[in-house]
């Protein structure tokens, strides 16, 4: 039976064993905590479908492998981990040899196609049956990027649960009128809901990151918020709305809505019942909306 790689010494002798070098290009900081791993787990593993038989993880960054044993060793049914680094490969394959419920992919995720990347275990594993369970230790300079991919693709997801830097953590799960709400906290919330699972701190990993992680999860809405507001429009004013903090909304919407006369804009957040000196960080997802269905109505 392979050992367990949450063990830093352990950790550390695979790396020796494979000649591997941590590249900080990739952002490579390996999971070695046990009660990280086991929080991640249960959250990822928190809430059934009704009609899914089993439970899928999709691993994105399985790094050594530390992670994704902790996933082999509880319900899910495969795991498919993504792996970037190609040197990783070989390593994983001697890391997940006693679970052959593992399948490592070598690919970029934020290139990869989702559909394709699942088609193969479709037949074997009774894919079409699955509640697919999003995993990730983020390098945080693709955190960002990855997520909204991720949310964007609608891929048919219950819920992602990620590894974040603390400081985008906090902007994922705050609220309106707090320094830390912005444009990224009312796009994960268009189309999720998010919690925080917990912070996790530096010497949780190997090497040590330097800073503060948290672990968030999000649960995936069947719909994105307000369907009846086209999301280009939804996420025009959202933009427009903390493009410059320092303008009040109305002032922020006329320069970015070029095409409406103050007298409409004016019109349009008096239909809205919003008061247009107020700033866009104040403003909740319902008053985004509300602003989306005013500007349909004008």
């Amino acid at each position: 039976m392979s050992e367990p790689l949450y063990t830093p010494s352990v950790a550390r002798k695979v790396l020796e064993r494979h000649g591997f070098v941590i590249k900080k290009s990739f952002g490579q900081n390996f999971l070695i905590d046990r009660h990280v791993l086991d929080d991640i787990v249960e959250a990822a593993m928190e809430g059934d479908e009704p009609g899914r038989s089993h439970k899928v993880a999709i691993e994105i960054g399985p790094g050594i492998g530390t992670l994704t044993q902790a996933l082999a060793e509880s319900e899910f049914q495969p795991v498919i981990a993504i792996e970037k680094d190609r040197h990783l490969i070989p390593l994983l394959a001697d890391t997940l040899a006693d679970y052959p419920h593992v399948h490592v992919v070598s690919g970029d995720a934020l290139e990869v196609d989702f559909t394709e990347l699942l088609s193969p275990f479709i037949e074997t594993s009774a894919l079409a049956q699955a509640s697919l369970r999003l995993v990730a230790n983020l390098p945080y300079y693709i955190t960002t990027p990855l997520i909204m991919r991720v949310l964007e693709a609608r891929w048919p997801l219950h819920s992602a649960v990620v590894m974040v830097q603390k400081e985008v953590a906090k902007r994922m799960v705050a609220s309106p009128g707090t320094k830390d709400y912005g444009a990224l906290t009312v796009a994960v919330r268009y189309y999720s809901h998010p919690t925080l699972v917990r912070i996790v701190s530096p010497g949780c990993f190997l090497p040590n990151p330097g800073v503060d992680s948290a672990v968030v999860r999000l649960l995936i809405r069947d719909e994105p918020v307000a369907s009846d507001v086209p999301r280009e429009l939804f996420f025009r004013v959202v933009r427009a709305a903390f493009g410059q903090r320092r303008k009040t909304l109305a002032n922020a919407l006329r320069s970015e809505f070029t095409e409406l006369s103050r007298d409409d804009v004016d019109t349009w957040f008096a239909d809205a019942g919003i008061d247009g000196v107020r700033r866009g960080e104040t403003l909740s997802m319902e008053e985004f909306v509300q602003l989306g269905r005013s500007f349909l109505t004008r």
